[in-house]
């Protein structure tokens, strides 16, 4: 019988106790996802393939998982609002519902023509956020589909673009700090208008004269733990040994570290744990 090391148990126990899982594995969108909201704003088109949300001067439009999800790798392939998206922001996040609910948080923020998008991470545990780090691209989000990526298990969360690592959360409990670890949470998204913050503090207006706006969506993949999913694969059975769920237990490589290194020390525009205006009394205790 296989032996495991004593990380790996510890992982295998906390899956355990949390809940019954399964493992969910991509398919079409029309299979993993509802649309929520929009009134025929948001379109699932190509058998399933392509999702595209849309926004006017009326109203945006969002979708929603079906699954819940508790820990996994979350693969979905973006393209972003073109041209004069100022004011515009395209969310796509993991989160629990609730007062003290839970979320990790992918926002890109529209901006003038031939001005860099700003991406805007964020992770909230019961319900307290004020974590964001925020970046610029490295390519135009606009002009092709690029994969967006959370990584999310008992021991971190990493956000990737294209398989390059543009952040980690580490988790903190040790040190006093929650950790989003028991909230199941879905997978959502939208389109919408936030011109009185999206961009330069809301002194760009939306302009309407451009719209509607689009952003598009394909080839959704999560390598994850459904709470109490039927399925006859069990997460907490494979997480040691089964590559699928490699992700329980991932961390960062050398070279992982040197490209995210590379991505904070060039593209990093915003991190909260360097603003000292805001925290004058000394930074969160998880800005180690």
């Amino acid at each position: 019988m296989t032996s495991f090391s004593s990380s790996k148990l510890v992982l295998l126990v906390i899956c355990v106790m949390v809940c019954a899982f399964g493992i969910a594995i991509g398919g079409k969108l029309d299979q993993e996802f509802d649309i929520t909201w929009g009134e025929g704003r948001a379109k699932i088109l190509n058998n399933g393939d392509l999702l595209t949300l849309s926004l006017d001067k009326i109203s945006g439009s969002g979708f929603q998982s079906k699954n819940e999800y508790l820990f996994g790798k979350i693969d979905m392939q973006l393209k972003l609002v073109p041209g004069n998206s100022a004011g515009t922001v395209t969310a796509y996040y993991l989160s629990s519902q609730g007062p003290t609910h839970d979320e990790i948080d992918f926002e890109f923020l529209g901006n003038l023509s031939g001005d860099p998008y700003t991406l805007h991470t964020n992770v909230f545990s019961q319900g307290k956020g004020n974590r964001e780090q925020q970046f610029h691209l490295w390519f135009d989000p606009t002009a092709d589909f690029h994969t967006y990526s959370i990584l999310w298990n008992p021991q971190r969360i990493i956000f990737y673009v294209d398989g390059t690592p543009i952040r980690e959360y580490k988790n903190s409990e040790s040190i006093g700090v929650s950790y989003p670890k028991n909230q199941p949470m879905r997978i959502y998204s939208s389109l919408w208008n936030a011109d009185d913050w999206a961009t330069r503090g809301g002194l760009v207006k939306t302009d309407w004269s451009q719209a509607p706006f689009s952003a598009s969506y394909k080839n959704f993949n999560a390598n994850a733990c459904i709470p109490n999913s039927p399925s006859s694969s069990s997460c907490s059975s494979n997480s040691a040994t089964s590559t699928s769920s490699s992700w329980l237990n991932e961390e960062l490589d050398n070279t992982s570290q040197e490209r995210l290194k590379w991505v904070q020390n060039n593209y990093m525009v915003y991190n909260y744990c360097t603003d000292s205006k805001r925290f004058p009394q000394g930074f969160p205790a998880d800005c180690v």
